[in-house]
């Protein structure tokens, strides 16, 4: 059964942030909010834990996963950005957007794309993401919370896929038993994704058109 930290969703408790960046050292997986789509993450540098995130999600090990940063100057340090690419950025975030870019060796190897060594970065417009990140000290693995079919679990839990309209209360009782960590900011789930941008080329280009892609698409 998960640990359930209730934190304020403007106003994030320190002591409540503290405690779960406790535990997230200490390799738990967590269901949080994002400015997009409820998310499952973990610390980055915690090699158990993204095993555990991709074996939730049933994602091989050829498929990246998407890892969040506090700030632009943060990306820099986790992925090579081209100044055209710095310039698109610098515009959106922080925001609902995720930039494919060229991995440094910081990036582990279990979260890149093997063939392209790429990998996806967000800065989310979130105060209770943001007070995580800045407390943890390390990025933080965030894919979306709808969980694949599975012959092992629970029958409601396929919900979690198929029924688009969760409430948040349905959503912690479907994931209760997978993840370590929920984190409650009474907010209820949103399913409006991402937009993708990949800015690994010399052009940017849009991948998939989500949260904001208007803005995206002036740049591009």
């Amino acid at each position: 059964m998960a640990k359930i930290f209730q934190v304020h969703p403007d106003n994030p408790q320190s002591r409540r942030i503290e405690e779960i960046q406790a535990e997230l050292r200490r390799g738990a997986v967590m269901l949080y909010p994002t400015d997009t789509v409820y998310a499952i993450g973990c610390d980055l540098n915690v090699k158990s834990a993204v095993e555990r995130v991709r074996q939730i999600k049933q994602l091989a090990n050829d498929k990246p996963l998407t890892f969040l940063c506090p700030s632009l100057s943060n990306v820099t340090t986790y992925a090579f950005v081209k100044d055209t690419a710095y310039r698109i950025m610098k515009r959106l975030i922080p925001g609902p957007y995720t930039f494919l870019l060229p991995a440094t060796k910081l990036v582990p190897r279990l979260v890149q794309n093997p063939k392209r060594k790429t990998t996806g970065i967000r800065v989310p417009n979130h105060t209770v993401c943001l007070a995580l990140l800045t407390a943890l000290e390390n990025p933080i693995i965030s894919t979306s919370a709808h969980v694949p079919p599975d012959d092992d679990v629970d029958d409601e839990l396929l919900e979690v896929k198929t029924d688009p309209f969760l409430s948040r209360v349905e959503m912690f009782d479907r994931l209760d038993k997978l993840v370590d960590v929920i984190v409650d900011t009474g907010e209820e789930p949103t399913y409006e994704v991402s937009t993708i941008l990949d800015l690994t080329g010399e052009q940017a280009v849009l991948t998939r058109l989500g949260l904001g892609w208007e803005k995206a698409a002036t740049l591009v």
